[in-house]
């Protein structure tokens, strides 16, 4: 345990030390939270409004509210994942610089040392995502506040769940990595791509069907659901509160991913939990085989 908290500790203080790097994962949630607010807020505010029942008013700040928690679910579902693959860096620097032939030649064993870039890098991720949070929280609030205690506290929950999820694979993935090269490039695809496949960018209802069926084999998509559901719960309540019809809000759940359907089967929030944890267990198991199979 002494071992493993002072090689914790050591990833830590690299990763922080490391100014390009700590500094590039923490302004990069920021900068996609401004970037969703400039182009994607009003895509999201007028097909909102595109949505409401003929000569049904409703406050614009409830719209706000909404538009507010799909770009932080958005944000979150994202970051959590590609930050994790930033953080998991010094899995690959320690090879590149030689001090993982240090390491491997101390008496620590593989398995402690396995452990300690994957706690590190759940520590550090978890650290920046909930700067990310505060961040969101803080803009729902100047635009449209609608969230109770105990989504907030459900986001805490998911950001865990979905950061532990983006560790295991990138500690599955980069442990495979030996050159910055292959870390660059496996970066470059994560970032760009990852928040199309799990709907982040735009909701996997716009697909074709047959790329709905696909994506929905893809657990990503269900933490940016879990997301989705607790960020826009508040708005969603204050929606039926002020009286319209549960059909139209259904519908709305349907457009933003809130409500998912595995060949036409909804998933429940209960379903989603379960996918998104086994998920994490499997990675982790395959990043330990990994581990001891390669020492």
């Amino acid at each position: 345990m002494t071992q493993l908290r002072a090689l914790c500790r050591r990833n830590c203080k690299l990763f922080f030390k490391d100014k390009g790097m700590f500094i590039t994962s923490l302004i990069t949630p920021m900068i996609l939270l401004v970037l969703y607010i400039s182009f994607l807020g009003k895509v999201y505010r007028d097909a909102f409004a595109s949505t409401m029942p003929a000569g049904f008013l409703i406050d614009s700040s409830v719209i706000d509210g909404m538009v507010g928690g799909q770009l932080l679910s958005s944000l979150l579902a994202v970051c959590c994942v590609t930050v994790s693959f930033c953080s998991n860096l010094l899995m690959v620097q320690d090879k590149v610089t030689g001090a993982r032939l240090d390491l491997d030649v101390s008496p620590v064993s593989s398995q402690i040392l396995a452990l300690s870039y994957f706690l590190s890098t759940f520590a550090v991720t978890t650290f920046i995502c909930l700067l990310a949070l505060g961040a969101g929280l803080i803009y729902l609030a100047v635009v449209g506040w609608y969230l109770r205690l105990g989504d907030i506290l459900l986001l805490l929950c998911d950001v865990i769940v979905t950061v532990l999820f983006g560790t295991a694979l990138s500690s599955m993935i980069n442990s495979r990595l030996s050159t910055n090269g292959q870390a660059s490039a496996v970066g470059t695809i994560v970032s760009s791509g990852y928040g199309f496949i799990c709907g982040a960018y735009m909701p996997i209802s716009n697909f074709g069907e047959g790329l709905q069926k696909v994506i929905s084999f893809l657990p990503g998509t269900y933490g940016t659901s879990l997301f989705r559901n607790h960020a826009m719960a508040g708005s969603f309540a204050e929606m039926a509160r002020l009286g319209l019809p549960a059909e139209v809000i259904s519908s709305i759940r349907d457009a933003v991913d809130c409500n998912l359907y595995f060949f036409g089967e909804q998933v429940s929030m209960g379903a989603m939990w379960a996918i998104m944890l086994l998920t994490v267990a499997i990675l982790t198991g395959i990043y330990v085989l990994m581990c001891r199979k390669s020492h």
